[in-house]
């Protein structure tokens, strides 16, 4: 009488646990990049969410406020540690969202910086890699698509 088989053999088990390391390999820095994204979206938003007061405060005043608190009440996220005005005398200004350090946040864009600006009263802005403001320091990967 032939008996079946019964259960795996050893070098099935080691193939498909291979095949597991290796899409392993491939999601875990994806997964690392996509975090980094998110998280610098909350930069993006914080810093947007100020656009509109600055303009109408350059529109009702004729220049910048001194500091972003004066048009603004939020200054921090659970990503970011601070939003700055930064050139509030000059024609350009910027918005600065400052992410908290390591630990907080995904450790590649950890205490950098993601910055949006306007030279013309705020009619338009420009934000991550296309500001003329060297501060700006988050990788272009992890910048918004609306700002390459």
């Amino acid at each position: 009488m032939k008996q079946l088989q019964k259960g795996f053999t050893l070098i099935e088990l080691m193939i498909v646990v291979a095949i597991i390391g290796i899409l392993a390999a491939v999601a875990i820095p994806s997964y690392q990049d996509y975090t980094a994204r998110a998280q610098i979206s909350e930069a993006m938003s914080l810093a947007s969410g100020a656009k509109t007061p600055l303009a109408e405060y350059y529109a009702d005043r004729g220049g910048w406020p001194s500091a972003l608190a004066s048009v603004s009440d939020t200054l921090s996220g659970k990503y970011v540690a601070s939003l700055t005005l930064q050139n509030p005398s000059g024609g350009t200004v910027s918005v600065e969202a400052t992410m908290k350090a390591a630990g907080s946040v995904n450790a590649a864009i950890a205490g950098k910086t993601f910055v949006v600006e306007t030279g013309d009263g705020g009619k338009t802005w420009l934000c991550g890699t296309l500001t003329t403001n060297t501060a700006s320091t988050v990788d272009s990967k992890y910048v918004p698509g609306a700002c390459k």
